[in-house]
């Protein structure tokens, strides 16, 4: 990928002096610069290229003219703006400082006093912005600096010229104006119009985390936040920290408002709450207050005239009026007890089926006496077996609710729930992914061959939907009206959604990722993803198409590869799942004493953790089982607690972050992850680009160490399913064949370069056992051993003065110096720990910057889990019916 700052000091040389790149943010890239004609130092934000593509230099310049103005003490000036060879940037001044969130970063929370004080001077600073017209929308920890403690509030600069010049086609480039964490639930919904209210409630949610150590609402994926924010109300901040004052806690609590008309009218009104400690008092007066005397006298005196008048409006009202809208019973999430002998099935095959009307779920559990069918109504509190069921699997309903299908055998059958004999609906002779009823008449199926439909009386299947070449049709939804089914399409690596018009047989394939579509009245899908997510999406049924954003409802269910979940979904919105078990490993970060500190991820089958080179984000792979017979890479956010999706070919391992922290390096397995055919891509974390291949070369290849100047990769791997590992180089950005470096009769492997290109160290079995040993780099030259009695996954400091390695259950360090040639001054053991050791022989931790820190992956015992019931989730929505 081209380094944008030669093109760009190029452009800029007449007037900034660029030193270097200081960070990135979702749309600009921050520089150090002079300014030469003022001799100062300065930060020049330029905006992403699809950005500025969008927005157009024209109409960026011209909107950004109206932020230049902006002058309050609290809020970071703006110096100049322009257009350079392509590049849209601003310019503002240089702040020798920190961060709020580096603050919290190693605080974590602040002293109750500094947090309002703080809070009152951003509040400050938008109260005067908004008084001009401007809306900040991107109120978080990073865009507030504190310069000799007093906060200033960045980026005012491009919220304006963004949400104003890019208008509508800011969906072009992928990005939005907000952060989950922070954003306030009208600009998560995607309303058009954001008021300074939207600011005032992202001011909320950071003094809420100055206060309490974290935001509002967290999650595993931006999804998971933004349901939070949509349907839960935040934890008080007096439960979790008694020194929050109520009139506080009362503050926080107004600004974090669901509804807009709730809220403070203004910041200032907020920063006046805050300092007012009698605040706590008066918003519960307000809420308790009676009708007052005057208002009920007021009602008595009506005049006779007046209440015809008042009765004639009111008839009008009730006639005109829309249907009464109920309020939204709570949301309930609750496990289903089972006891230990009707256990529930974690098998591959939908195993959960959720009655229509929520009122009964029916599950595969095993018994002493073989799999078979229960149902578990949710007014009583123990499963029964269906008679006749034993050995069934793939439940479904009919549309009333009273029949159950499920396959039995090789056939698909049928049973009235008030009980009497299984009947035969149809041989399926082979395999059925998924069984849907339509009507009163029909089943549709998927099968090896397509879509089938065969009579609920009985009868010979006839195929209604053949999938192309390489592609599989499975789970289909027939929706209420009978006329459509929804199904995923599986194939080429990915899992996206199609609805078949069945009086036609024409298909319209979607975009959205996702399958085992299950409606829900009210226009919603809940979709699944083999990587273990549920989520849920708008859906209007008469255009077949997908409306809005994806939502995160759990993901932490069992699935499998093609999408089919143990998952129950009523037309009423009511969800039935079986949790993934505790089974796997979680990330944790470990001292070189053995202390264990929580990373905040999830639990989860993950190999291969990579550190970012700023420590602030681990790339790994995921896989919704331990057979890693599905493996994406990840990126999870070590700051925010969130987790993006970086590959999509369900077949990647081993990633390895570029020098710049901006792509990663990982290997495709076409074949699967234990195919021999393994080359090495690379692709860009923020989605920007498509993946770029490294290494193509017949055999299985590992990425593992760049060059210091990111000139070159060095990795590892077999040229054949039967020769020994060895270790290459290859050159980027030129020729791309490969040089060796270490090849023989022995398996080397997990090269690991030097902070200084001289040397690297890597493990052999030459001596009848793994050891760490150490070369020159490139070469040539002769050998050091460095681990003793056994060594594997080396990995040089970042300091350059210890290899660490593992030698069993322990990690060792061996202290080294290499001026002058290499030597080994002694080693020593760090600590022990049930930490899991990656298959594929690839290194399975990392180490930070300084060297100090240990990201590990440690191994969970793995348990039975119930069934998790969760009810009124779409109630819930705002603006959901």
């Amino acid at each position: 990928m081209t380094d944008p700052l030669p093109r760009l000091t190029s452009a800029l040389s007449d007037r900034y002096r660029l030193e270097r790149e200081l960070g990135q943010g979702g749309m600009a890239t921050v520089y150090l610069a002079q300014d030469l004609k003022h001799d100062r130092k300065v930060a020049i934000k330029v905006l992403r290229p699809e950005l500025a593509a969008v927005i157009g230099a024209e109409r960026f310049l011209s909107e950004i003219k109206t932020t230049a103005n902006l002058q309050h003490p609290h809020i970071l000036a703006l110096h100049d703006s322009g257009e350079a060879d392509g590049f849209l940037f601003y310019v503002m001044p240089f702040i020798e400082g920190e961060s709020l969130r580096d603050r919290l970063t190693h605080e974590r929370q602040l002293p109750v006093d500094e947090a309002v004080r703080i809070a009152t001077e951003v509040a400050g600073a938008l109260d005067y912005a908004h008084r001009h017209h401007v809306i900040h929308r991107d109120i978080k920890p990073e865009n507030i600096l504190l310069h000799d403690g007093s906060a200033l509030v960045a980026d005012f600069g491009i919220a304006l010229a963004v949400s104003t010049a890019g208008g509508g086609r800011m969906t072009e480039t992928g990005m939005s104006l907000g952060t989950p964490h922070y954003m306030s639930p009208e600009q998560a919904m995607g309303e058009r119009e954001i008021t300074a209210k939207s600011d005032v409630y992202a001011l909320g949610c950071v003094l809420y985390e100055m206060l309490a150590g974290e935001p509002p609402f967290t999650g595993p994926t931006a999804q998971a936040i933004v349901a939070r924010v949509m349907t839960e109300e935040p934890r008080s901040l007096t439960l979790q920290r008694r020194t929050v004052p109520p009139h506080i806690e009362s503050s926080v609590q107004v600004a974090l408002a669901k509804l807009p008309a709730d809220r403070f009218a203004t910041a200032a009104e907020f920063a006046a709450a805050l300092a007012d400690r009698g605040f706590a008092s008066k918003t519960t007066t307000a809420r308790l207050a009676p009708p007052t005397p005057g208002r009920r006298l007021a009602w008595l005196t009506l005049t006779g005239w007046s209440l015809a008048a008042l009765a004639i409006a009111f008839a009008l009202w009730a006639w005109r009026r829309p249907a009464p809208v109920h309020p939204a019973r709570p949301m309930v999430r609750f496990g289903v007890s089972l006891p230990r002998d009707v256990q529930a099935v974690g098998a591959t095959g939908s195993t959960i089926a959720f009655a229509p009307d929520g009122s009964l779920i029916v599950y595969v559990g095993k018994a002493p006496s073989g799999q078979r069918l229960y149902v578990r109504r949710m007014d009583q509190p123990d499963p029964v077996p269906i008679p006749g069921s034993e050995g069934a699997s793939l439940p479904f309903f009919s549309p009333d609710g009273q029949w159950l299908g499920f396959r039995q055998g090789d056939k698909l059958v049928k049973v009235a729930l008030a009980g009497g004999p299984v009947s035969t609906i149809t041989k399926v002779g082979g395999v059925a992914y998924g069984a849907s009823w339509a009507g009163g008449d029909t089943v549709v199926f998927g099968s090896d061959s397509g879509l089938m439909e065969v009579p609920v009386a009985g009868g010979t299947p006839r195929l209604i939907a053949r999938p192309d070449s390489g592609e599989a049709f499975h789970f289909p939804e027939v929706l209420p009206d009978g006329r459509t089914v929804l199904f995923g399409v599986i194939g080429g690596g990915t899992l996206k959604l199609a609805a078949l018009t069945r009086s036609n047989g024409r298909i319209k394939r979607l975009q959205q990722q996702g399958g085992y579509p299950r409606y829900v009245d009210g226009g919603f899908l809940v979709l699944s993803d083999p990587t273990g997510v549920i989520s849920a999406v708008r859906f209007d049924a008469r255009r077949l198409e997908v409306v809005g954003a994806t939502m995160a409802l759990s993901d932490q269910h069992t699935a499998s590869p093609d999408g089919d979940v143990n998952l129950g979904v009523s037309r009423t919105g009511d969800i039935a799942f079986q949790a993934s078990t505790t089974e796997g490993n979680r990330l944790v970060l470990v001292d070189r004493k053995g202390a264990v500190r929580e990373t905040g991820a999830d639990t989860g089958y993950y190999i291969h953790p990579r550190l970012s080179p700023d420590d602030g984000r681990v790339a790994l792979v995921r896989s919704p089982d331990f057979g890693l017979t599905i493996t994406d890479v990840w990126v999870f956010d070590l700051k925010q607690h969130t987790r993006t999706r970086v590959t999509f070919d369900t077949a990647d391992a081993a990633p390895q972050w570029t020098p710049d922290g901006r792509r990663v390096a990982y290997t495709k397995y076409p074949q699967g992850v234990s195919g021999q055919s393994g080359p090495i891509f690379t692709t860009a974390v923020d989605g920007s680009a498509a993946p770029e291949s490294l290494v193509v070369q017949p055999g299985l290849w590992v990425a593992s160490s760049f060059e210091p100047g990111g000139a070159g990769l060095v990795y590892y791997g077999q040229p054949t399913s039967t020769s020994k590992y060895e270790i290459r180089r290859t050159t980027l950005g030129g020729s791309p064949a490969p040089l060796p470096l270490l090849a023989n009769e022995f398996d080397n492997t997990n090269p690991s370069l030097s902070p200084d290109g001289h040397f690297f160290a890597y493990a052999s079995n030459e001596s009848g056992q793994n050891e760490v040993y150490v070369r020159p780099y490139p070469g040539p030259g002769g050998r050091w051993q460095v681990s003793l009695n056994g060594g594997t996954e080396p990995l040089w400091s970042p300091a350059g003065q210890e290899i660490f390695y593992r030698n069993g259950d322990k990690m060792m360090a061996a202290a080294v110096r290499t001026a002058g040639g290499f030597e080994v001054a002694s080693r020593q053991e760090l600590f022990t720990g049930g930490y899991t050791i990656a298959p594929f022989r690839v290194r399975n931790y990392d180490v930070t910057r300084d060297g100090q820190t240990f990201l590990m992956l440690e191994s969970l015992v793995g348990s039975e889990q119930d069934i998790v019931v969760t009810l009124n989730w779409f109630e819930n929505l705002a603006g959901a019916r």
